[in-house]
């Protein structure tokens, strides 16, 4: 086991693990640590622990010093300077006619290097852009070309739901997320319904999926034929979260009725109702294409 801290660079970012190097880093802390991109000042979210080496991205960086009085004003210097440079950069991009959008700009804490997040539609020639930067402001640059997903991450704004995007607040990384999640949860399958900011489906489909995903384990497909106490139905509707199942029931006088039931009253037969097998095939085959345009 390896005795590590967490650390993160930006709010809601990911959290890289480094070496405490014997220094006394507690929780809440503010650190100068060594990154594969130069020197940096980070926020100690996760305090001393151990983890298994294959937890570890090797080699693992070491904690430098807890920030002192000094790398705090560094810090504020570096983000108003990031605030010019955006700007500047700006009209350099209007002025070389280039089709991307500068979204961020971030300065290494040893002013090292200059890194200036942008999206575009397709590749940019940002040669030429690269050059006059460098002249402009004399240290190494680059040019990152971001996601719509890290674009939203990076602005922030107001969901859907009327909170702050969840990538911008606490989301360190972004997990897979597919329509077939949206239809298991008996959500709309309107893309613009499902949609986050940043035009992709919204993060917040993956948070119940698990248990949605353990409940349906165990809950039949509409159409599917059963015996229930009144006699033998078809399932037309499922209650995922009640675990409950609309049937319709054929009685004994020839005529049907609509009943509910818990999942673990009723027996399958394993056979599916034909008038409802082309409904389940298009259901599906719509999924697919839908997954598509994600």
């Amino acid at each position: 086991m390896i005795t590590v801290v967490g650390v993160r660079f930006k709010k809601a970012g990911k959290v890289y693990y480094f070496d405490p190097n014997d220094i006394d880093v507690k929780f809440n802390d503010f650190v100068i640590v060594e990154t594969a991109r130069g020197i940096e000042f980070g926020h100690v979210v996760t305090g001393p622990k151990e983890v298994s080496e294959d937890e570890i991205v090797a080699p693992l960086k070491t904690v430098l010093r807890i920030a002192e009085d000094e790398d705090f004003d560094i810090h504020r210097e570096n983000r108003n300077k990031a605030k010019e440079a955006m700007a500047i950069c700006q009209a350099k991009v209007i002025e070389h006619g280039l089709d991307m959008k500068v979204i961020d700009v971030e300065y290494t804490f040893d002013n090292n290097k200059v890194i200036f997040y942008f999206t575009a539609d397709g590749r940019v020639d940002f040669r030429d852009l690269v050059k006059d930067l460098a002249s402009i402001f004399r240290t190494r640059i680059e040019l990152r070309q971001i996601g719509v997903r890290d674009e939203a991450k990076m602005i922030g704004g107001m969901g859907p739901c009327g909170k702050m995007c969840c990538c911008a607040q606490f989301l360190g990384e972004f997990e897979p997320v597919s329509i077939k999640m949206a239809k298991e949860q008996s959500l709309s399958l309107n893309p613009t319904k499902i949609s986050g900011l940043c035009g992709r489906l919204m993060c917040c489909l993956k948070y119940e999926q698990d248990t949605y995903e353990e409940i349906l384990s165990k809950m039949p497909q509409v159409g599917a034929i059963a015996i229930t106490p009144e006699g033998r139905g078809t399932i037309t509707d499922t209650y995922t979260l009640l675990e409950m199942v609309k049937v319709k029931v054929s009685l004994k006088d020839g005529s049907h009725d609509l009943m509910q039931y818990k999942v673990d009253d009723i027996k399958l037969t394993g056979d599916i109702d034909p008038s409802y097998q082309k409904i389940v095939d298009h259901d599906d085959g719509y999924i697919k294409e839908l997954d598509k345009l994600q």
